[in-house]
Parts: structure tokens; sequence; C-alpha cells
């Protein structure tokens, strides 16, 4: 219950809300106190159900079914995403062709395009068309099917099949979770396999995920790390991921 906690634990309990998962480091930074405080605190909130403990770190107990509102993942580490939009649009050439999946990161990428010249992008993502299309130096090609009302994704076989037509330079994808075996996982069956054949027509697969996506739970596999060649993110990647990363020959970029 969280009545019978203390307010340091309250304020612990709010600091992973807000960032949906902390290192036992970066609490003990914020609240100022020792690791063991921590680690004492992260065990009794856990216990409680508040909290769920992965090795270093904590998260919020979210479900693996449904992800959170677009509205909300706008915001929520807005700052990184925009380190990592940057990140990405810097190693973007000029004149080259690209396709950007569903979600806000990919959006923040879009934004962050906009003085690109030459480029061709396939998009199932109706806000990703609505930014691009503001780029007079750039070709939006927006995929048929589906339209999901809560974030404007295009989704369902109809963009399955429109995605096949194409064989891309780079392939800008997104993901919900990120699980300690590897796996990349996302909520919707549809999504996902638009997002496979994404990988599919792409020349190199570059995935954008802040901190917040490692070991994060969602019900459907993507796709795994091994996919990848390039994995942009806003912090050092916590263990396993780090080892997980290397085994798996993937170039990762992390955004200071």
């Amino acid at each position: 219950m969280i009545s019978n906690n203390n307010p340091r634990q309250l304020q612990l309990l709010e600091e992973v809300r807000n960032q949906q998962s902390a290192t036992v480091e970066q609490l003990a930074e914020t609240l100022g106190v020792t690791l063991q405080t921590v680690r004492r605190d992260v065990q009794k909130l856990a216990g409680a159900g508040l909290l769920v403990r992965f090795h270093g770190g904590v998260r919020v107990p979210s479900a693996t079914v449904e992800n959170l509102a677009h509205t909300r993942r706008e915001t929520l580490h807005a700052d990184g995403k925009a380190r990592i939009a940057k990140a990405v649009a810097e190693a973007i050439p000029n004149g080259c062709s690209l396709i950007l999946n569903i979600g806000t990161t990919t959006e923040a990428v879009a934004k962050a395009l906009l003085h690109h010249r030459g480029l061709r992008v396939i998009t199932n993502n109706l806000n990703v068309a609505a930014i691009l299309s503001s780029n007079a130096e750039c070709e939006v090609i927006v995929a048929g099917g589906v339209v999901r009302t809560r974030d404007r994704g295009i989704i369902g076989e109809a963009a399955v099949d429109f995605m096949r037509q194409f064989k891309v330079d780079i392939a800008l994808i997104g993901i919900s979770a990120i699980e300690a075996d590897g796996t990349l996982r996302d909520y919707d069956l549809r999504e996902v396999k638009v997002a496979q054949t994404i990988i599919q027509q792409s020349r190199e697969v570059w995935l954008a995920a802040d901190h917040s996506k490692f070991h994060r739970q969602a019900m459907v596999e993507l796709a795994s790390l091994r996919q990848i060649d390039r994995l942009f993110t806003d912090a050092p990647p916590p263990s396993p991921f780090d080892r997980l990363l290397a085994d798996a020959e993937v170039q990762c970029v992390v955004a200071q």
C-alpha cells in the first residue's frame, strides 16, 4: 500500500513512474541516498507490487497487451527522443530512400529531417507524412491500409502488401519493448506484421529507442537484435543489453 511508504519511497516511486524505468544508480543520484538505501526501498515497493525489479534497476508494472496513449508517449522522455532524432538525422545522408514506421521517436526523427534534401520517404505513419510534407526537397509516399485512430498509424494486410513493393536504403523503426532475451516487441500484431515487412524490404535497419524501452515487456515479438544494424538510444544500454548488442554486432550510438 502507498500509505505505508515513507516520503523518500514515495518520491522514488514517482521518479520511476515518470521515467517508466530507472537504474539503481540513477535513483540513488536523484534522491541523494546510497545504493543500499535504494535497493531496500525497491525491494519493499516491489514486494507491494508497485514496481518490478530487473537486473540493475526497476520499472513500472506495465501491461503487456496495450501501449501508453500517444499523447502521453509524445511527452515521455521528450528530451532523450530529441537527442536520438538529431543523431539519426546526422547519420542519414541526403539523397537516400527511407522507411519510417509508427512511433513518437520516428516522428521526432521526421522533424529532424526537415532540412535534408533529396529524400524519398515511405511511411505508414500519418504524423510522419504530415511533418515531412513541409519539406519541399523530400518526396513522401504513404502506405494504404487501416488508420489506427489513437496514433494515426496505418496497419493491416494492405499496408503489408504496400511495403513489399519497395527496397530502400534504410529502415528507421521504433519499438515498444526490448526484452532481456534480445527480442524486440510491440503490442499490436497488425502493426508488427507491417514492421516485419519493412525490415525485410530494407538494406539496413536502424532502431531508435530511448532507455525506457530496455527491460520493458510487450506481447508480440517483432524481431531480434540480430536483425538490427544500428541502435540509436539516449543512454548506455544496461546489462545484459550491452553484451547482446556486441554479440549481434549492432553498432550502438548513444546520443549525449
